[in-house]
């Protein structure tokens, strides 16, 4: 990754991890997508790599990302779904121009309209969100436990009751601050 940028978090679901270029959303927001070829960069690693992004199409995904969030979140929540999310939602999938492709090895890949095109790889990520948002796939959108995060995941443990969006991040900080409550009432407990 590039020197100077928070790294990204990686998930195994495309839509809920570009959320997730946006953490700490009620506490200190951390940016991970800042400028356009950090967008780039995301894409690239997420299998959707473009030549190039300006900040227009930054602006996009900025756009996308935010609109993926509010209705994973309605979702989560058992909420009505924000017209305006899904109406960004649908128009930047509709203005994709992405391919699903076999390769040799039998892995799905997307093949992009255009190299350079950012808004085919967005058009990606947002029939991602639909698949996940309308119940299609086997799992099931929650936020995370976290008071300062509160990001959306799609959870697909065996129990669906998975309480992170990322155990290394905000289940780690959450245990790791219960623990030293527990050990501030209790201070000769850790002996």
């Amino acid at each position: 990754m590039r020197a100077g940028f928070p790294d990204f978090r990686l998930g195994s679901v495309l839509a809920t991890s570009f959320t997730g270029t946006l953490s700490e959303r009620l506490g200190d927001p951390v940016e991970r997508i800042p400028t356009p070829q950090r967008l780039a960069d995301w894409l690239a690693v997420n299998g959707l790599a473009v030549d190039s992004c300006i900040t227009a199409q930054l602006d996009l995904a900025r756009e996308l990302r935010e609109s993926i969030h509010a209705a994973a979140t309605a979702a989560a929540l058992q909420t009505p779904l924000p017209a305006t999310a899904v109406g960004v939602i649908n128009d930047r999938s509709a203005q994709g121009r992405a391919a699903a492709i076999l390769t040799p090895e039998g892995e799905r890949r997307w093949r992009l309209g255009s190299a350079s095109s950012v808004e085919d790889a967005l058009g990606v990520i947002a029939a991602d969100a639909i698949s996940i948002i309308a119940g299609e796939r086997d799992g099931k959108l929650a936020l995370c436990a976290s008071p300062t995060c509160r990001a959306a995941f799609f959870d697909t443990s065996q129990s669906r009751t998975r309480k992170w969006c990322d155990m290394n991040t905000c289940g780690n900080r959450q245990k790791k601050a219960r623990f030293n409550a527990n050990q501030r009432k209790n201070p000769g407990s850790a002996e």
